[in-house]
């Protein structure tokens, strides 16, 4: 087993994938993805690799950590880590039974974070504990203080088990959006690394787990608690799985999106329950004028069984998407709560780029606007840069409750969107019956009804 997906276990239906070499069973990982409408979309999940660890454990309380919820265990952890991957990798364990205080983790090739269950990480309000690092602020490259999970430039790494995240008591030193500050550095031509946010005046927030630039990466079965930022925030990754993981929208702060792919390519994202207050998986690729100095798309994605409990887009794409978006697929969504949109596309012509081959089949649920929106004047901020969307399909889909119309879709006049198919779906509840369709060509409905009647 080489970490991937084979084409014969996607055919014959769900498929189960257990990382090779054997692991004791409290570490067994175990990956199920049924088989897909698409084929595009099974490829993605045959080639998407899943790294693989040895059979060795590096208890953390073994390098000096405790679980009273006042030690900081920052260097034991650390020093947990890096024999781990000087053994050539295995699973780092944090055991259960109590908290284990900590500052930033960084997470090194071949590593895996596995949090037994009843396990907590418990982030800490010193911020001198997470050092600067190279990040990503709305899609602008700068300097700030490390998330709580960070990586950059590693190969094979996991955050893994049915532990707790809790990131709580960084409330104190997390927190500012001043991005604006940022885009002035970029109109002076300040490059990323001399963009330095702590000490300049100015605060921004870091995300809760960011891999950077790194391949391979498995993100399992845990869930995160009291976030502050975007929560799950992978960066110029390549082979990235996110499974069975939670995150709680009760003790969410604002602007705190599930998951948030930036710039990635090969992206699985299966069985998770997420909510947020903000989208539920937001896919990106930059902001603006950075965005157009890395142009990287984001692309190759699959979400498929997950339940989405935030208040904005179950699937949404941008706004930060400068670099580009395409081949994105998702199926078996359960939305509910107060989520506005099943999906949910916005860019205007400050920001340009692209959202192309975007494909919804059997979400469904109760939507508190629209079911697909798509704007190209997203906040009214002009430039000239022509933002380029579709084709969009939507089939096999349902909705209980529509509080607005079912399809808001707007390109512009010198921009159209390029394809708009909606096919066997049947949306009930639905507060406006009219649907707004603006410089959208090639639209075609096949078997759809809104409260009982055919579009």
């Amino acid at each position: 087993m080489d970490g991937r997906f084979t084409r014969r276990q996607l055919i014959k239906g769900t498929l189960a994938v257990s990382l090779a070499p054997p692991i004791p069973l409290a570490h067994r990982y175990r990956v199920d993805v049924p088989a897909l409408p698409w084929p595009a979309a099974n490829d993605i999940v045959a080639n998407t690799t899943i790294p693989q660890f040895p059979d060795r454990s590096f208890p953390i309380t073994g390098y000096g950590a405790k679980n009273d919820g006042k030690t900081d265990n920052t260097a034991a952890i650390k020093k947990a880590v890096d024999a781990c991957n000087a053994a050539g990798g295995g699973h780092v364990i944090v055991p259960a039974g109590g908290s284990f205080l900590t500052g930033a983790i960084y997470l090194k090739s071949n590593v895996d974070l596995h949090l037994e269950t009843g396990a907590v990480l418990k982030f800490g309000g010193d911020a001198s504990k997470f050092p600067n690092v190279l990040t990503r602020y709305e899609g602008i490259e700068c300097v700030n203080r490390s998330p709580m999970i960070y990586a950059y430039r590693e190969k094979n790494i996991g955050l893994t088990g049915s532990g707790t995240l809790d990131a709580a008591a960084t409330s104190s030193w997390n927190k500012g959006s001043d991005r604006a500050y940022l885009e002035t550095l970029v109109a002076k031509g300040t490059p990323p690394e001399k963009r330095v946010v702590p000490g300049s005046g100015h605060t921004m927030r870091s995300t809760f787990v960011e891999p950077y630039d790194c391949e391979n990466v498995l993100i399992q079965g845990i869930t995160l608690e009291n976030a502050m930022f975007w929560q799950l925030h992978p960066t110029l990754c390549r082979n990235v799985t996110v499974d069975g993981v939670s995150t709680d929208p009760s003790t969410a702060h604002s602007n705190t999106d599930g998951c948030d792919p930036e710039s990635c390519d090969h992206v699985v994202i299966a069985n998770c329950t997420l909510g947020a207050h903000d989208d539920n998986i937001a896919i990106k690729s930059g902001r603006d004028a950075d965005g157009r100095r890395v142009n990287v798309p984001c692309q190759n994605l699959v979400v498929v069984n997950c339940v989405m409990n935030g208040n904005w887009g179950a699937i949404t794409c941008g706004s930060e998407q400068t670099g580009g978006i395409r081949n994105v697929y998702a199926y078996q969504l359960t939305v509910k709560g107060e989520t506005k949109f099943a999906l949910y596309v916005k860019s205007n012509t400050l920001r340009g780029g692209f959202t192309e081959n975007i494909n919804l089949d059997s979400v469904s649920g109760t939507f508190a606007r629209n079911f697909v929106y798509v704007t190209s004047t997203y906040n009214s901020q002009t430039g000239g840069y022509v933002p380029s969307f579709g084709p969009f399909t939507i089939s096999d889909c349902a909705s209980t409750k529509i509080a607005g119309k079912t399809f808001d879709v707007s390109g512009l006049s010198n921009a159209h969107v390029h394809g708009f198919t909606v096919a066997n779906s049947t949306f009930k509840g639905v507060s406006d019956t009219s649907n707004t369709l603006k410089y959208v060509d090639n639209a075609k409905f096949t078997n759809v009804t809104v409260n009982g009647k055919p579009i």
